[in-house]
């Protein structure tokens, strides 16, 4: 299914404000038509800023390149004692001469061999050390930006540049990097070799190099676009593949596993035929090569045996020359390829470098202030907001909530109900006005100590693959055993949870998935008990749990917020009859507040949100 973004749910998790538009996504495109070939932007920049990631192993890499200039002087050795071999040793008929010539030989190419498998050893140590640095400031960073740089990247893309992009990087430097500076010795090696062998047969030698240049760059030109394009849908088609997987009850569920896979299907053809033309233009240069390198040694060997006859060249001189002529294709070639690999790999390390040059929208001031113990005197003052630029969600709302207080958000669906919090947890940045706790302004404060001052329990909340007593813990990850099964007792999951296989030691699946919804609620009100916040939040928090679960968990609840500022969004009736506060939100606007009540005695909205709802009903239950 196509990749949407992440969207705050608001009220009855029908997703983001029905006012509020989807962030945008990029140009549109119909069906099967794959994004803009782009070239790289920066090839410079983004190069020297991956080298950065090499600093750290300069002896290393000094080392490596000692031996990589070592098996390049001795590839370029072994034609230059095969030709003193026939001119010395076959043509006088000395096989004792021969068989020394061909042990050097082998001594030398074997000694090549052994600084090869070194250069090969010592890289892959650089480039997973590398990698892993590269893929920890990835990670680091994601963790810095704001919620809204989430709303517009599907997931599958932000795998992919963890995985796929930066995979490409580690290839090229792992595998590409000895073989690029191993091509570049030998053409220079092999250039200076043949001049100082004999000039003229050198000079025929370069005769194709304009041609053999001009063909490799003229290449690379279109294969670069080529391989960031299917990065780039690789990324598209990981996106496809993720929402698939997580939405997966869903499709079966409407049956529509035909149009997903349709999808999918275009998505997967997009990257083949990408793939195609990228590879179409890479897989030219072997062949193609084949013809400069074979043409080249037609020219050698026309020139040099017109040279022999006439005794300006020694057969041992020509077959040297023949055979670097053979190996100066050779680096060619690989020249060639390593510039598309290369290409791929810069590809990636921009998009990448693209994640990391993102700005978090949401950063601790220079004069942030701690947030110590606080009593949870909540201000709102005049809040405007919106997700996308021009499309207002909250209008001037104004709110206070006393320390100890309950506040009872409700309001029909998208309303706005679920941005106030998402507000007071600092998720996003008001747009204009302000929200103070205990008179300090949360955004002058330490975005980590206003945190940990509040404690929230969504409607759909997220359990981690893990034990259940690490997803309780991870509301407070210094809690002992003791006070982990203290908090589950408190919200009635001890219950339950002694019922599975290991009890707290059983390892949750995915989402926690091997877990009905309301037991996943009850695991979710007890990591928010064992937070202890001086600030609580529940958004839907007992929507997902039957009416005698419910019962259970009441009272919990309520002793939860015992002494705690309060935020209850569309709760159970009961709780709504203990609000302080019941704060009636329409369309971004707060248009109504009072007891329940009082609400219902001023027969407005309210009144007729909840008439309107339970009118049928013998003993309503819910409001919101």
């Amino acid at each position: 299914m196509a990749t949407q973004p992440n969207r705050p749910s608001d009220g009855n998790g029908s997703g983001r404000d029905s006012s509020s538009a989807p962030p945008p996504r990029g140009p549109a495109r119909g069906p099967g038509r794959g994004p803009r070939i782009e070239k790289a932007k920066d090839v410079r920049g983004t190069l020297l800023r991956l080298f950065r990631y090499l600093g750290a192993f300069k002896w290393a890499l000094a080392i490596v390149l000692v031996l990589v200039v070592l098996s390049s002087l001795l590839s370029l050795a072994g034609p230059v004692i095969m030709g003193r071999a026939i001119d010395d040793h076959v043509i006088h008929a000395d096989l004792p001469g021969l068989w020394r010539m061909s042990l050097g030989m082998l001594g030398v190419y074997l000694g090549a061999t052994l600084a090869d498998i070194g250069v090969g050893v010592i890289l892959a140590r650089i480039s997973q050390r590398a990698m892993q640095a590269l893929r920890r400031d990835l990670f680091e960073h994601l963790q810095t930006l704001s919620l809204r740089f989430f709303d517009r990247q599907p997931h599958g893309e932000l795998m992919s540049r963890l995985t796929n992009d930066i995979d490409a990087v580690n290839q090229v430097l792992a595998q590409q990097i000895p073989q690029l500076l191993s091509s570049v010795l030998t053409l220079v090696g092999i250039v200076v070799m043949m001049f100082a062998l004999n000039v003229w047969l050198a000079l025929a030698s370069m005769i194709v190099l304009p041609a053999m240049t001009a063909f490799v760059g003229f290449i690379g030109k279109r294969t670069r676009g080529g391989f960031r394009q299917l990065q780039e849908q690789l990324g598209t088609l990981n996106g496809e593949l993720e929402e698939t997987y997580s939405g997966q009850r869903v499709i079966v569920a409407f049956g529509q596993q035909g149009s997903t896979f349709e999808k999918f299907q275009r998505a997967n053809e997009a990257v083949r035929d990408t793939g195609i033309r990228a590879m179409s233009y890479a897989l030219l240069v072997p062949p193609l090569m084949g013809v400069f390198s074979n043409a080249n040694i037609a020219v050698l060997i026309g020139l040099g045996g017109w040279m022999a006859l006439r005794g300006l060249a020694t057969v041992g001189t020509i077959a040297t020359f023949i055979t670097y002529s053979r190996r100066f294709a050779g680096p060619l070639r690989q020249l060639g390829n390593l510039y598309n690999q290369v290409q791929s790999a810069i590809a990636g390390a921009e998009r990448v470098f693209q994640v990391l040059d993102e700005q978090p929208e949401i950063e601790d001031g220079p004069d942030a202030i701690p947030l110590e113990a606080i009593e949870g005197h909540v201000v709102f003052d005049h809040a405007d907001f919106a997700y996308v630029p021009g499309v207002q969600v909250l209008h001037d709302v104004c709110l206070e909530a006393m320390p100890g207080e309950t506040i009872a958000l409700v309001g029909p669906t998208g309303a706005g109900k679920t941005t106030v919090v998402n507000l007071l947890t600092r998720f996003y940045d008001l747009d204009g006005g302000a929200i103070r706790i205990d008179g300090h302004d949360i955004r002058d404060v330490r975005k980590a100590d206003l945190r940990r001052r509040l404690g929230i329990v969504l409607q759909d909340n997220f359990l981690f693959a893990d034990t259940v007593m690490e997803n309780i813990r991870y509301g407070r990850l210094d809690a002992s055993d003791e006070e982990v099964i203290a908090a589950a007792q408190l919200a009635n999951a001890d219950q339950f949870v002694l019922r599975l296989p290991q009890g707290y030691q059983t390892v949750l699946t995915e989402r926690g998935a091997n877990l009905s919804q309301g037991q996943r609620q009850l695991l979710a009100i007890a990591r928010a008990i064992l937070a202890d916040p001086a600030i609580l939040i529940l958004d839907e928090a007992t929507s997902s749990v039957d009416t005698r679960t419910e019962v259970h968990i009441q009272e919990a609840l309520l002793k939860l917020m015992e002494g705690r500022t309060s935020f209850v969004i569309a709760h159970r009736l009961s709780t709504i009859r203990e609000a302080d506060q019941v704060l009636v939100i329409n369309e971004g606007r707060l248009i109504e507040r009072g007891t329940h009540e009082e609400l219902l005695a001023l027969g407005g909205f309210y009144h007729n949100l909840y008439m309107s709802q339970f009118r049928n009903q013998a003993v309503p239950e819910t409001v919101g």
